[in-house]
């Protein structure tokens, strides 16, 4: 998984009320594009979403998994595919959150690797726009509250 597809976009507003929309998964198709459902199966005594089952339709990509997450309180968290599916084989990824004055720089990392056979450019312009759809959705999610 050695591409990684990577973006960033400033939101007015501070770490805690991002991160309380990136942890609210339930919410995740009305905002953010390619995903039709997304179900918590697991927390942690944070209460936060520790396994996270997605149903994502990114045209070329589309499937069914289930994704592990790790949270650094409210400075970002990351993920990786647990339970892959019939296309998806592997996926990491995180939100990195940084206050700068103005607002909130939200970096979004991500890398998919496939289980069918897909051009290199391909999947990189289906990643970037994943991460572009997710930031521009989490943005006026945020700031439309």
């Amino acid at each position: 998984m050695a591409d990684r597809t990577s973006s960033s976009i400033t939101i007015g507003a501070g770490r805690s009320t991002i991160m309380a929309v990136i942890a609210d998964f339930p919410a995740y198709p009305q905002w953010a594009g390619q995903v039709k459902a997304a179900e918590v199966l697991e927390t942690g005594e944070d209460g936060r979403a520790t396994r996270v089952r997605f149903v994502l339709d990114a045209g070329v990509i589309s499937d069914e998994y289930v994704l592990g997450y790790d949270w650094t309180d409210d400075a970002g968290v990351s993920w990786r595919i647990v339970d892959a599916g019939r296309m998806v084989s592997g996926l990491t990824g995180s939100y990195r959150l940084t206050e700068n004055g103005g607002g909130t720089e939200v970096t979004y990392d991500l890398a998919v690797d496939l289980k069918v056979p897909m051009i290199g450019m391909i999947k990189r312009k289906a990643e970037k726009v994943i991460v572009d759809t997710a930031l521009k959705g989490l943005k006026r999610r945020v700031e439309g509250r």
